[in-house]
């Protein structure tokens, strides 16, 4: 059983920063694409956030010009820098590393923005 291991969340006032991480085992981080996803109250679980194996990145709309997705190959760790938090980026976070042959997700990070 392959486990991700994801820390950082926490509560934060609008206007704050916050940054997430997720280690995998060498083995998967070195050969997976990495995404962010968050899952808000009542909402489906979306990507927000990814970077692949050779580093290209990608990011939602919602999370672009504030959210930063980055990996660390000596620590087999991705991180994501949000920064400019607001209200509506209220959600459990979670990393997944992925191929087309397999897929893991982290246990999730609450982050909730409020004053």
């Amino acid at each position: 059983q392959v486990q991700l291991v994801e820390s950082g969340g926490g509560l934060v006032q609008p206007g704050g920063s916050l940054r997430l991480s997720c280690a995998a085992p060498g083995s998967i981080f070195s050969i997976a694409t990495m995404g962010w996803y968050r899952q808000a109250p009542g909402k489906q679980r979306d990507l927000i956030a990814q970077v692949t194996r050779v580093g290209d990145t990608n990011y939602a709309d919602s999370v672009k010009g504030r959210f930063t997705i980055s990996r660390y190959n000596a620590k087999n760790t991705v991180y994501l820098q949000m920064d400019s938090l607001k209200p509506e980026d209220t959600a459990v976070y979670y990393c997944r590393f992925y191929r087309i042959y397999f897929a893991y997700w982290g246990q999730g990070n609450q982050a909730p923005v409020s004053s």
